[in-house]
């Protein structure tokens, strides 16, 4: 995007998020995350009822009358937003892309954050840790973190892409035939006039960056960590992570990596390795084979979070990005309940 796109889109999710965090947030952040305890604030005369386990002796004996301690609970939090910037993050078939609804969420998050006078840090991260924000307090901090995942990234066009001479597809002709693989959600029509691929982007590592994370974080955190999870082998370090840190686990996903319809002969690329390969999705077999295996993707994960005691959102881009969030607060409030 442009600067100017920029400034632009970070205003309209301010005036967008901001209602949704007054009208529909509202007493859902504070109820389901605590601080980190209570702590001393002040010690008063005794007064009937006051629980004598609480009389601080020190004090009663130096004034010559019973004093006891207040204590108030500190419930200030720092939330610290990891978001996946791959080329992958950028693939959008309903209006945005994955990229511009994570920015969205992570608004909805640092606003209700800010709201409620917590801290609030950004991670940007691919094959290794693009940029770092600590977290602060304030307002213009949050926007700040809007607009860091918004403006991320500069765009190369196909005539440079294709310069870049990927390796040629497997089959030529006969490609229809060809079973879809696991990672094809991943693969962005080669048509499209918009610039999907970035410079300097690599692939994900999530493991990289649950390491930055538990290294920069000294204290108790809450770490939402937004991606589409195009990776392998990070479960034990977001494991590791989860024993220090209260990790929520996001999926950003597409309708079109879930389903793909009937448009014939479809030339596809890999977003983060630029790979191609040519399918026919004239083929009902093929379209029930994608959508198998991008249903058990998700199910495989969501299960995988489930069992390592790793909270698990699903957002489709092309819907809403309130629902998800606020179904998820309302079933931790439960559980807390128990």
């Amino acid at each position: 995007m442009l600067a100017r796109e920029v400034i632009q889109r970070v205003r309209e999710i301010q005036i967008h998020t901001g209602r949704q965090v007054a009208d529909v947030l509202a007493g859902q952040y504070v109820s389901v995350f605590k601080g980190r305890g209570i702590e001393f604030d002040e010690v008063r005369p005794y007064l009937p009822g006051d629980d004598v386990r609480t009389i601080d002796w020190n004090v009663t004996a130096r004034v010559g009358q019973p004093y006891v301690k207040r204590y108030v609970e500190e419930r200030q939090l720092t939330l610290m937003l990891m978001a996946d910037v791959s080329a992958s993050q950028d693939f959008g078939s309903a209006g945005r892309s994955k990229r511009e609804a994570t920015a969205e969420l992570c608004a909805l998050l640092a606003f209700s954050a800010t709201r409620n006078d917590d801290k609030v840090g950004l991670t940007l991260f691919h094959g290794g840790i693009e940029q770092y924000i600590p977290a602060r307090k304030g307002q213009k901090h949050s926007l700040r973190v809007v607009r860091e995942v918004l403006a991320h990234g500069s765009g190369v066009t196909p005539e440079e892409l294709a310069r870049r001479k990927p390796a040629a597809p497997a089959s030529g002709p006969s490609a229809p035939s060809r079973k879809p693989e696991s990672r094809l959600c991943r693969w962005l029509p080669l048509g499209r006039r918009r610039a999907w691929w970035r410079t300097g982007r690599q692939a994900t590592n999530l493991a990289g960056a649950m390491e930055f994370l538990m290294s920069v974080m000294t204290r108790k955190a809450v770490c939402f960590v937004v991606s589409d999870f195009w990776d392998e082998g990070f479960l034990p370090a977001m494991q590791i992570a989860n024993r220090k840190h209260d990790v929520i686990a996001v999926l950003m996903t597409d309708p079109r990596e879930l389903e793909i319809p009937n448009v014939g002969l479809l030339s596809l690329a890999d977003a983060e390795t630029g790979k191609l390969a040519a399918y026919d999705t004239g083929s009902s077999a093929f379209r029930r084979q994608l959508a198998r295996l991008a249903q058990e993707r998700v199910e495989k994960l969501k299960h995988a979070f489930r069992a390592s005691d790793i909270d698990f959102i699903q957002i489709d881009v092309a819907g809403s990005v309130v629902d998800p969030l606020v179904r998820f607060f309302r079933m931790r409030e439960r559980r807390m309940r128990r």
